[in-house]
């Protein structure tokens, strides 16, 4: 085995091009089957979600990186082409090969898409754009099993990372269930914030799709129209089978995955 040192840059809106500390080593293993460039890009990846390559880290360009790494330049451009399609790299001209970011693999089970990114160390954040009561329209009303045009909490949240935008979330929930407060939904998720009033979260009922973004959508989200989006819309009910919340959901494909397990039924 080989391992290899490679330098990388920091800086996320104007990154510097000054030779940074070695920061990052790689283990490449010329005798084994699996490719040099899959395992290059593998370790790249991992080391991008883990936080190693933060957003606007710079790993070079291609003659750069093949030199310092002893590999052929096809093989590092191999590698890095794999990331650029999945989002996780970006070529600047002038500049080299730049971490935009890290993909969000959220598993499928109930929990708040701010406990995960905050796991996952993608320090979140939520802007606010609505938090108001409103009559419950059909679809609102028949989900959470109250009357049509019963007084509902409207919330809409952009939520970031890295300052960039992750997901549109418009939840509804029972007038009176808890206070929600504009300044604490900024600063925490509303799961977190039921499980603070004493609602115990117990199971729900989820739908997961895909569309692609309309104009306003796409402007929100920082995507191009006719991206990708991924959607979700789901009821979440307490132990004693209420239903507490009702969110449809809106994520960028780019930045965005749902992860699970699938079992061999016996």
């Amino acid at each position: 085995m080989t391992r290899v040192p490679v330098n990388r840059t920091t800086g996320y809106s104007r990154p510097v091009t000054t030779t940074a500390p070695t920061g990052l080593d790689f283990t490449l293993d010329r005798s084994s089957p699996v490719p040099l460039y899959y395992q290059l890009a593998q370790q790249l990846e991992a080391a991008i979600e883990h936080g190693v390559l933060s957003p606007g880290s710079l790993l070079g360009n291609e003659i750069e990186l093949a030199g310092r790494l002893g590999l052929s330049r096809p093989t590092v451009r191999q590698a890095i082409q794999s990331l650029v399609d999945k989002g996780l790299l970006v070529r600047r001209r002038g500049v080299g090969t730049q971490v935009v970011h890290s993909q969000v693999k959220r598993p499928l089970e109930l929990s708040s898409l701010y406990d995960d990114l905050e796991a996952a160390g993608q320090s979140p954040t939520t802007l606010v754009l609505r938090n108001a009561v409103r009559p419950a329209p059909a679809e609102v009303a028949a989900a959470l099993g109250i009357a049509e045009g019963h007084p509902v909490h409207h919330i809409e949240r952009l939520r970031l990372t890295h300052d960039q935008p992750m997901a549109f979330l418009s939840n509804h929930v029972p007038e009176g269930l808890l206070d929600l407060d504009t300044e604490q939904l900024e600063s925490t998720g509303l799961y977190r914030m039921m499980r603070g009033a004493g609602i115990t979260l117990h199971s729900a009922r989820q739908s997961i799709s895909a569309r692609l973004a309309t104009p306003d959508e796409a402007e929100r989200l920082g995507e191009p129209e006719g991206a990708a989006l991924l959607t979700m819309q789901r009821t979440a009910y307490d132990d004693t089978g209420r239903a507490v919340e009702y969110g449809t959901h809106i994520y960028r494909a780019s930045r965005y995955a749902f992860d699970f397990q699938l079992l061999v039924r016996p």
